[in-house]
Order: structure tokens, then C-alpha cells, then sequence
């Protein structure tokens, strides 16, 4: 099995969130595990833990990004913690690992992420999250609204084939 050409999703979010939101979270890391893609995320509570709880629920494997300086606080769904000492940093590890990025609800982290991902070129997939606009309004380029779990996984894979192309 070549990993490497598997697509890697990241998905991004709260470290706490509302049961509505923790369901959204595991479809759409079963989804990506359905998929045979890789699941990136923060490695720890809330959107990261359901995310991954869901892909590997599915059979898929997770990558966990972690901001601490221990394994230990990886959620039980990580397969392979990163430990990085860098706190939100780390961030940018995060995405600059992720091919395509899912952003689920989320606070000011994600918010981050989202502006990294961009800023990087990675498309950005947003799921009940924030939806930055320009000074126009508009949404800005290379972010995309899913309106399901389902949806945004369809979407994060198509930009990541799409990048590939190039």
C-alpha cells in the first residue's frame, strides 16, 4: 500500500463542539475513511476526535498534529501522533500536511487554519464554519460552502485531484 498517494484531508475544528456538530464531524471522518483517503487533523478533543472516530470506523488512517510535547494527549483514534512542542503553531503543520482542507464549525483556531490554507493555496472546504469574505463580500476565492458531510468530502477530494493535475 503507497500511502503517499493517498489524499490527505485535513479536518479542522473546535476542541469542544455541540453533539450536532461531534455528529457532523464523524460522517465526515467516516467518509474520508470510506474514501481511502488520510485523515490530518489536530489529534485531540472535539471536531479532531470525532473526525477521527469516524474514519476509523471506517478503516481509514489518522494522522494527529499534536500541539504538546507527549503522545499521550492524542485522542484514542490516532494512528500516528506528531508531536510537535508548538502549540498553536502547529497549525501550520496541519495544513501544509493536508491536501484539501475540511473545516467544521470551529473558533478562532480554525479560523487560523483557514486563513493558513489559503494563504498556502490549499482549497478549504467550510461545513457550518466560517465563510471569510473579501471587502466586497464575496466569498473569498478557494473557499467552498458544503452544505453536508458528504458534500464536503466529494468536494475536498475533487480539489485535491484537481491540484494534482497541475
Amino acid at each position: 500500500m503507497d500511502l503517499r498517494s493517498k489524499p490527505r484531508l485535513g479536518v479542522m475544528g473546535s476542541s469542544t463542539c455541540s453533539p450536532r456538530i461531534t455528529e457532523l464531524a464523524v460522517e465526515v471522518g467516516r467518509q474520508i475513511g470510506r474514501a481511502g483517503a488520510i485523515l490530518v487533523c489536530g489529534g485531540r478533543g472535539g471536531v479532531m476526535e470525532a473526525a477521527a472516530r469516524g474514519a476509523k470506523e471506517a478503516g481509514g488512517i489518522t494522522i494527529g498534529i499534536l500541539p504538546g510535547e507527549s503522545d499521550s494527549e492524542a485522542n484514542p483514534y490516532i494512528d500516528i501522533p506528531i508531536v510537535t512542542g508548538m502549540g498553536q503553531a502547529r497549525n501550520a503543520i496541519n495544513i501544509l500536511t493536508s491536501q484539501a482542507v475540511i473545516a467544521v464549525a470551529g473558533a478562532y483556531g480554525t479560523l487560523s487554519e483557514i486563513a493558513l490554507a489559503r494563504v498556502a493555496g490549499i482549497p478549504v472546504i467550510a461545513l457550518e464554519s466560517w465563510s471569510p469574505t473579501d471587502p466586497e463580500g464575496r466569498i473569498a476565492p478557494g473557499i467552498t460552502i458544503a452544505t453536508g458531510p458528504e458534500e464536503a468530502v466529494r468536494l475536498a477530494l475533487l480539489a485535491t485531484r484537481r491540484a494534482s493535475e497541475f
